[in-house]
């Protein structure tokens, strides 16, 4: 696959699709901003993408709770189309807003390999706040193809009110860590366990992304599309030189991931 096309949805309230957009075309892919209702009247087209990118922001206002109206439309008009995508090797991307769609629509977390379906949401911060903030996470590459460095600890920033992950049980979260669906995990600066804020949600295991079983539907609370620059960082004046922002690296390897490479 030459250039990936990549299909970035837009609807009433999704503020973040021209962030979104412009990082897909910075690692090499084609991005597309596509309203649902051009997609709910034709899903055929998904099959011109490799990947649905749903972008964060606060979809029809986030009423009754976050990304909830965006996950019912999808499921009940495109959940098929959605999972057929999924078999033939499609991804689908989650971000913030996004996330709390997927995991709303029960793309994620999705099965167990034994065939158990985890009861999951992202519910209230614990902090009872909108948190906005930046935070630092762990990368676990086990399984979701975006990770290219397994183990890395990089900075993103968090502008989320329902950002705790929780599962219906800690055995399915453990079920979950031990199949390397938890792709990515809140830490301290030093890469140890956080503390609020450097958890600014409260979320069990500290998660702060997770993927399906194919690895190829991805959702994550931090917004990688605010930090593709250096000088998107607030202390890059104080800090080491980068030469690129930390979100940068999780398109890259979902494109070269997409390419074979």
């Amino acid at each position: 696959m030459a250039t990936p096309k990549v299909l970035v949805l837009r609807c009433a309230g999704i503020n973040c699709n021209e962030e979104t957009a412009h990082a897909w075309n910075m690692v090499g892919a084609e991005a597309e901003q596509v309203h649902l209702n051009r997609l709910l009247e034709s899903p055929g087209i998904l099959d011109r993408y490799a990947v649905v990118s749903i972008p964060g922001g606060f979809s029809y206002g986030d009423d009754i709770a976050s990304g909830k109206v965006l996950a019912t439309e999808l499921t009940i008009a495109l959940g098929d189309a959605l999972r057929r995508f999924v078999d033939r090797g499609g991804m689908v991307w989650g971000i913030c807003n996004g996330f709390q769609v997927l995991v709303k629509t029960g793309l994620l977390p999705g099965t167990l390999r034994d065939g158990h379906r985890v009861a999951a949401t992202l519910t209230w911060n614990d902090s009872h706040r909108y948190e906005d903030r930046w935070v630092h996470v762990r990368l676990d590459g086990r399984l979701c193809p975006v990770v290219e460095k397994d183990g890395a600890v990089i900075e993103l920033p968090v502008a989320h009110g329902e950002g705790k992950f929780v599962t219906g049980t800690p055995e399915e979260l453990a079920a979950l860590e031990a199949e390397g669906r938890v792709v990515l995990r809140y830490v301290s600066p030093s890469g140890g366990k956080p503390v609020y804020p450097e958890n600014p949600n409260g979320a069990m295991g500290d998660v702060a992304g997770i993927c399906d079983a194919t690895g190829r539907v991805f959702g994550l609370m931090p917004h990688p599309e605010r930090f593709l620059t250096p000088w998107q960082h607030p202390r890059w004046t104080r800090e080491r030189h980068r030469t690129e922002g930390d979100g940068l690296s999780l398109f890259r390897g979902a494109v070269r991931a997409l390419k074979g490479s």
